[in-house]
């Protein structure tokens, strides 16, 4: 059985890849999502990242569908002690923003599609800087002190404002960031590396790296030559292939893959959750068949010199 990881200064203890909910309500549907989760608990999995908004972007969706589904499942498999469930405010149509009332009242209508009385890991999805730290952590705050959510987290936010939200909880003796969600994989390092993961090592927090796979590109499903179908795709993954970056990630990975013969996305992830501060990434999978790569990142513990190795070529 694959160890749990202890999530930054909570008492949360967290399988080492997080199922990304992004696609549940999307591209997979209710039963398709169901069998996912089932099989990623089967394996021992515990720990699942959503948000309000998923998927309020498809066509005849309002926000919330993923939500709905985590909790429907939960509910069907009595499963809630078992169950980390992470999710996201500020980005949901009729919640949008920061503010202290947004934040309460998005936490209610998160609690209500998931179909518990407390949100695990509660994160705040993109930063508003035009509203002061000290109104975003008071509200998560009395979110904690009623206990309807146990740890907050953060994702997208400057090092400058997270400095500040991590100091004024200190100051003031208030809930703090436990975890970061960041935007961190072997081809954007710079989203993460520097300012950011320097106050997640200083104040304890754990790293949760969303894109992990760079929107598929580290499965090695693309590659240099092929024709990449698909908006989407092209604009996440085909961009990776015309960078010399790109290409040398791919030709690392394959390297250490082949000799470890796994798959080239289980490499890419053990990268992940061999750096500094990382507990566990997030990644989602459409369907049964995709989760054994993912899963294999908490079997895989690369050396030091084939982390060295995706690190130069990543550079």
């Amino acid at each position: 059985m694959t160890s749990l990881r202890k999530l930054g200064s909570s008492d949360l203890e967290v399988f080492p890849l997080s199922l990304g909910g992004n696609v549940f309500g999307w591209t997979a549907d209710e039963a398709t999502s169901f069998a996912v989760l089932d099989a990623y608990a089967a394996a021992g999995g515990n720990f699942v990242d959503t948000a309000d908004s998923y998927s309020a972007w498809v066509d005849g969706n309002v926000g919330g569908e993923s939500e709905t589904i985590i909790g429907k499942w939960v509910k069907a498999r009595g499963n809630r002690d078992d169950v980390v469930i992470a999710t996201k405010v500020s980005q949901h149509p009729d919640f949008p923003g920061l503010t202290a009332a947004n934040i309460k009242a998005a936490a209610d209508a998160s609690l209500r599609r998931l179909d518990t009385d407390h949100i695990d890991l509660y994160y705040t999805h993109f930063d508003r800087p035009e509203v002061p730290v000290e109104e975003i952590i008071g509200a998560l705050d009395e979110l904690v002190s009623a206990g309807k959510v146990r740890y907050i987290a953060v994702s997208n936010i400057s090092a400058e404002r997270l400095a500040e939200s991590l100091e004024f909880s200190d100051r003031e003796g208030l809930a703090k960031y436990v975890a970061i969600q960041p935007h961190y994989n072997l081809v954007s390092r710079e989203t993460y590396e520097g300012g950011r993961q320097d106050l997640a090592a200083r104040y304890g927090l754990a790293a949760v790296p969303y894109f992990a796979l760079a929107s598929g590109f580290l499965t090695g499903k693309y590659r240099p030559g092929t024709t990449v179908e698909g908006a989407r795709a092209q604009a996440g993954a085909g961009k990776h292939l015309e960078t010399e970056r790109g290409r040398k990630v791919l030709a690392a990975l394959d390297e250490v893959a082949g000799s470890r013969a796994v798959p080239v996305a289980t490499v890419a992830l053990a990268w992940l959750a061999a750096q500094p501060t990382v507990a566990a990434p997030i990644a989602s999978a459409r369907t049964v068949e995709q989760l054994p790569a993912l899963l294999g990142v908490g079997e895989l513990t690369l050396t030091e010199a084939e982390v060295a190795r995706l690190t130069a070529a990543s550079a």
